[in-house]
């Protein structure tokens, strides 16, 4: 398997592989250009979405400073508002349904790390080679359509989101969230039904 089949499957990879790093080089550059166009330009700004993300629907828009990993993995339907200083780290997919809204500084991230300290690190690591130290996995984040992200809130990888549900501001959503639901907390707790 190359390291980006490894890394769709959810298998420890190569986050610092040639092929990565292209890909990261890329969405800095695209960032870079994006960020830096005027609220005003929004058609070129949706222009810009189009032809750099993985599918963009219609009616989408995207704040600024916004932190992108590589953008070929980022799914978006239509009606769909990103506001500013938002971070989507796609190593996995990140599809997001029609009709959501997504507040200021949200955090998805599709990439993590094992937690048992010898499965992190590479044995035996020598820096010589170029091997990156911390081993590295990514998994899809799904959020489903209706739904509505508060303000700071975290999206760990590999979490679905269903239809219509709501995260609390500044929230850290480790697990799956049933549809129609409030979560709020560090870690997201179920709330209420909405």
């Amino acid at each position: 398997m190359t390291e980006n089949e490894k890394c769709m499957a959810g298998e420890l990879y190569d986050c610092h592989s040639p092929e990565f790093i292209e890909r990261k080089a890329r969405a800095t550059e695209w960032m870079q250009r994006y960020n830096a166009l005027p609220y005003s330009e929004r058609s070129k700004r949706y222009g810009m979405l189009k032809e750099f993300l993985g599918s963009v629907g219609t009616y989408v828009s995207i704040g600024d400073d916004v932190i992108i990993g590589f953008g070929d993995n980022i799914h978006i339907g239509n009606n769909v508002s990103i506001n500013y200083r938002c971070t989507l780290i796609d190593c996995n997919e990140i599809i997001i349904g029609n009709d959501v809204l997504i507040a200021p500084c949200v955090h998805i991230n599709t990439a993590s790390h094992p937690v048992v300290l010898e499965e992190r690190l590479t044995k035996d690591w020598k820096p010589e080679t170029g091997e990156y130290r911390w081993r590295t996995y990514a998994k899809p984040i799904r959020i489903g359509n209706g739904c509505w992200i508060g303000a700071g809130a975290t999206i760990i990888a590999g979490v679905t989101i269903g239809d219509g549900a709501v995260i609390a501001a500044g929230a850290v959503v480790t697990e799956d969230v049933a549809p129609r639901t409030l979560v709020g907390g560090v870690p997201a707790k179920f709330i209420k039904g909405v």
